[in-house]
């Protein structure tokens, strides 16, 4: 069971983005930092471990060092590499990265934009680390741009373009057991449901491709060689992440699945949906069988809240934290 705690107040409230929230806990801090997206404004929260300290900060979408107020942002995730820890913006004109904290933006790529107006909009949607040293985002128009990231410095250059899909990125989700035995470390998702499985590393490599069902898939997270992707019927699928194999069918939401969260130390499962609820699962690999169990844990209504964006806030899941459409706070709940 989860009791409610204090919210924190945003200055600005969430827009209606799949994964509109990031969480990075920072233990030898005892703080924990949070982004939700507003517009062209990524709200930045540092928390105290307390829950009584809060510092705030508004980061603006920029095209190089200049701040553009008419491009979007679509989404700020934290990718968590072994020697360090960048803040990742995307939006309609680039991709910027930032030191952990937001106060240096530390590489900006600019997205294609076609000199004719076309019907299909250019943005930039799913972030992920990747094997080591990668940083991957999706574009819209299906393709993956890798980005080799040094361990210090603004020496980024992207390294690679995976070409896979044919509709827009969605999401993006790398192996989050750290558990070497896993080939298959990466998984895309697209528009049109459809998921591309990856080894990273040098040259990524395409090791499984599973097919749309007609819907789209606007959440995905990797465990423990599981995949988990949440679509806009509601749904919620587990893959084998190595053979593609549909595992389990969980008919989780009564709408569009916004968001999913793995806590990488116990396979908890957080879903977040339109329909106001937060459901936590239990994933489990049956080592005799190798069938992939999900359990259903715990519901929490959040009243009246279309909710955009879940995530733990410990690797444990004994915490997690939602944001809501046209909410101007972010809602905590606590193990009892």
């Amino acid at each position: 069971m989860y009791r409610k705690e204090k919210s924190i107040q945003i200055k600005s409230s969430a827009s209606a983005l799949y994964n509109n929230l990031s969480v990075l806990p920072i233990s030898e801090k005892n703080l924990t930092y949070f982004t939700v997206v507003h517009g062209n404004v990524v709200n930045m929260v540092s928390a105290s471990g307390d829950g009584l300290n809060f510092s705030h900060r508004q980061l603006q979408s920029k095209e190089g060092s200049i701040a553009v107020s008419s491009s979007l942002i679509i989404q700020a995730s934290w990718c968590v590499l072994p020697s360090r820890v960048l803040l990742v913006l995307t939006a309609q004109k680039g991709i910027q990265m930032y030191e952990s904290d937001g106060s240096i933006m530390v590489y900006w790529h600019a997205l294609d934009i076609p000199e004719s107006p076309s019907a299909q909009a250019v943005f930039a949607r799913g972030i992920s680390a990747a094997g080591g040293h990668y940083i991957c985002v999706g574009i819209s128009s299906g393709s993956v741009l890798v980005f080799d990231i040094p361990s210090k410095g603004t020496n980024i250059t992207l390294s690679e373009v995976l070409g896979e899909h044919r509709d827009p990125i969605t999401d993006i989700a790398s192996e989050m057991s750290h558990n070497k035995e896993y080939i298959a470390d990466l998984v895309t998702a697209d528009d049109s449901g459809v998921l591309c499985i990856w080894k990273s590393g040098e040259d990524f490599k395409l090791l499984n491709k599973i097919s749309a069902f007609g819907c789209t898939c606007s959440s995905v997270k990797m465990w423990n060689g599981i995949i988990a992707a949440g679509y806009g019927s509601g749904q919620i699928r587990i893959y084998d992440a190595m053979s593609g194999t549909l595992h389990a069918e969980v008919n989780a939401h009564a709408r569009w699945i916004y968001t999913l969260d793995i806590a990488p130390d116990t396979g908890k499962l957080l879903s977040g949906a339109e329909d106001s609820f937060v459901r936590i699962w239990k994933l489990n690999r049956n080592g005799e069988s190798s069938n992939i169990e999900i359990e259903h844990c715990h519901s929490e209504c959040v009243t009246d809240v279309q909710i955009c964006g879940a995530q733990f806030c410990d690797p444990e899941g004994t915490a997690f934290a939602v944001t809501g459409y046209d909410l101007s706070e972010i809602i905590r709940y606590i193990q009892i």
